[in-house]
Formats: C-alpha cells, structure tokens, sequence
C-alpha cells in the first residue's frame, strides 16, 4: 500500500492569522552604546528589535559595537558562536520611523548635550514615534534626568508613556527602574512590568524625579570621589579600591566614571544643580577639566586611567 504523505505547511496558520504575543517587536530610537547594550539585551530573549539611527554610518557602528560585544562574551566562555548570530538576527537597524510600525514599545535612547537640547529633542522624537505606531504601543525614554510627563506632555496619548532606566554601566544588574509620570495608565505600567520579566530584570519602582535612584548616588559617589582625590586623602587607585574592597562594589567611583563616560557624569551633575539647586551635585573642577581635555575615559583612551584601544585598562599598579 502506498503511502500518503501531505505537507504539514497547509495546516499552519499563515503569518497573519498567528497570534501576536505582546513584546515580539522593540523599537529603539538612538543606538549609541547605550542602545546597543539594550539592544542586545532584548535580543537575547528572543524579541526581534529595530533601531533607528540618523545615517548609515551610525547604523554601521552600532552593529560593529555590538559584535565586539557579543566577541567579549564569547571570549569569555558566557556565549556560543551560533548564540551570538541568532542574537544579531534578530536585530534591525534602520533610517526609517516607519519600520517602528508594530511595535509594542519603543525606547527612545539618543545621546544630547545642553538640558534644552534634550528636552527639545526627546520631545520631537516622542512625536515621530507617535505618528507611526499604534495607541497602545508604550513610547519610554531611557533619560534619567529628564522627567517622562514633560517629554510626553505634547502627545495625543500621553497615558502609554514611561520612562525605563537600564543600568547599562553593570549589564550583568538584573533590575530596571520605571518612573510612572503623571498621564500614564496602570495599564501600561503593568505591561512593563511583564516585559521587564520577559527580559529578565526585576522592576523598581521610582517616583519621578530627576536622577532616579542610581544615577543620584553614582553622580554623587563620583563627585565625593572627586573631592576626596583633590584634597590628596588618597590616591585614585587607593580610593577605587577602598570603595571596592571596603563597600564591596564591583567598581570604584573613577572605574566607574571612565566606563560611563567622563562627559555623561558631568552631564548628570549638570542636570541634577539645575533641577535640586544642591551643591553636592555641583560637578568637581577635576571631572570639568578632564571633559575639556577630551579624556572621557574607556571611549576615548584616557579618563582617570588610561586604556588600550579594545578598552582594557593599562595598569601601573597591582591593585
């Protein structure tokens, strides 16, 4: 008897008859190394994530970041060859706002200078978001100084806004701070929650506030660091390593600014004076003068240590 084989694609739902689970598609405006680093992190739970850059250069880099990161790793015995491909194929960059279409959440993530400038451009960037995806898609900024109900107090749907806080200095810190501004809907925050456990974080929640949580006490360790080091209490590599060995962090407060960037702490500060009018956030002279010297730690070489051009820190002493 001969027997009958029938192909098992005619029983599968089509493309566009499956159910769509909540979260299969991020979108992510502004793919620096903050991005990036978010960016591979969702990638790696299997959501398929697009990100949108101004020019083809930038889109380029991104992709060459984020390898060298996925490289790290798997230089590191923490991934597999084929585990990093699956990763970057699930990630899109593009030029295009309207390849956010489909989206369940968009991140906005850009880097800016002057406090107006990221209002002004966090804003515009929530409107063309807006104008691409559907209402009950969560638009969020990554911004730790900007508060979510003035960036999103110019859109139709102000209620789906948020702001996420990923620690992108400790990839490894499974936690995710969530600020609830002043139009956004318990539903939408409990949407969050289930991404943030999708994605493997645990959700802190953050009354709004400039600085959240992190941010106003790294920027304030730092800057206490700084002063430290300036009245010769001790030396850099002897005041990392008392934060180290003695408080038990990972980092000390100028490993730390060198990872984040030199320009971005001064920036945190900036913002936190203007907002709290607090001289403890009245950036130090030695953080100012390094940024205009144009040593801003890992990314450009020099900061408080000095590093080779894969990012590895020169080391002149045993520490």
């Amino acid at each position: 008897m001969k027997e009958i084989v029938e192909p098992i694609e005619q029983y599968a739902l089509s493309k566009k008859d499956r159910p769509k689970t909540l979260f299969s598609k991020v979108g992510i405006v502004g793919c620096g190394t903050v991005g990036q680093t978010i960016a591979v992190l969702i990638a790696t739970h299997d959501i398929e994530v697009v990100f949108i850059e101004i020019e083809q250069e930038k889109i380029d880099a991104a992709y060459k970041g984020m390898e060298a990161a996925l490289d790290r790793k798997i230089n590191h015995w923490g991934m597999t060859i084929n585990e990093k491909k699956l990763i970057l194929s699930r990630i899109k960059g593009s030029l295009k706002c309207s390849d956010l279409q489909g989206c369940d959440l968009v991140l906005e993530a850009v880097k800016s200078k002057s406090r107006e400038q990221r209002v002004n451009i966090r804003k515009d960037i929530f409107k063309r978001i807006e104008a691409q995806v559907s209402p009950e898609t969560i638009i969020a900024t990554n911004s730790t100084t900007v508060v979510i109900t003035e960036l999103s107090s110019e859109l139709k749907h102000k209620d789906r806004c948020v702001s996420l806080h990923f620690s992108t200095s400790n990839p490894s810190a499974n936690i995710m701070e969530v600020v609830k501004g002043l139009h956004t809907s318990d539903e939408t925050y409990r949407n969050v929650e289930k991404f943030a456990k999708l994605i493997g974080r645990k959700m802190i929640p953050v009354d709004e506030s400039p600085g959240l949580i992190s941010v106003r006490l790294f920027a304030s360790l730092i800057n206490e660091a700084c002063e430290v080091l300036m009245e010769s209490v001790g030396t850099k590599e002897d005041i990392d390593l008392a934060v180290r060995a003695g408080l038990g962090l990972g980092r000390g407060p100028f490993e730390l600014a060198d990872k984040i960037g030199l320009d971005k702490v001064v920036r945190w500060l900036d913002n936190l004076y203007n907002e709290f009018g607090d001289m403890r956030y009245k950036a130090s002279p030695i953080l100012r003068k390094k940024v205009r010297a144009n040593q801003l730690g890992r990314s450009t070489g020099k900061g408080f240590y000095e590093y080779t051009p894969e990012g590895i820190r020169i080391k002149t002493r045993n520490y």
